[in-house]
């Protein structure tokens, strides 16, 4: 019973491939909206960061750091600030939204724009940005637990180039997060 249930799945899985690669089927409403239309505002806020983003411009996180922007700073050192996120409700959708939710920033870039433009010389300032995360959530109550997510490049929704943790708890967060 289990096979012939297996043999019908695999059935239908190889017919709806063959179909998404049939150029007529690929014509109809649902194969033809573009891929901008597909898209999440958080994606779209993504791309169009990817597109403008310059490693010398100050991002938003610059002009925090310089008290240029107002924002309420839960922890500072010599290397890194942590901040609540200004809009984590927008940022996530309803059921991933955590009711803590603060970001962790190196307060010089020095090129660690995105997690994947790390080098050797970074090692350090990673490690630190790790324990402050951790050092914070546990000054918020976050002890039973809490998720730490780095948004890397338009794919992984990076909406400000400008290396940042964010820090989510306070409820029990679901898996897979998106």
């Amino acid at each position: 019973m289990f096979a012939a249930a297996l043999r019908r799945a695999s059935s239908l899985s190889l017919r709806t491939q063959s179909l998404c690669a049939n150029p007529q089927i690929q014509s109809h409403r649902l194969f033809a909206r573009p891929v901008a239309a597909r898209m999440s505002s958080e994606e779209r806020a993504a791309q169009a960061a990817a597109a403008q983003a310059d490693d010398d411009a100050p991002t938003i996180f610059d002009k925090i750091i310089a008290k240029q922007i107002k924002s309420d700073i839960i922890y500072e050192d010599d290397q890194c600030l942590a901040l609540r996120d200004i809009q984590p409700q927008a940022r996530a959708r309803a059921r991933m939204a955590a009711p803590v939710h603060f970001l962790v920033i190196p307060k010089h870039r020095d090129g660690l724009t995105r997690l994947s433009r790390a080098e050797e010389r970074h090692k350090a300032l990673l490690g630190h940005l790790l324990f402050v995360a951790q050092l914070v959530a546990k000054q918020e109550g976050l002890q039973p637990g809490f998720r730490v997510v780095i948004n890397d490049g338009p794919q992984g929704c990076q909406s400000v180039y400008h290396l940042h943790l964010h820090i989510m708890g306070g409820r029990q967060l679901s898996w897979p997060p998106g």
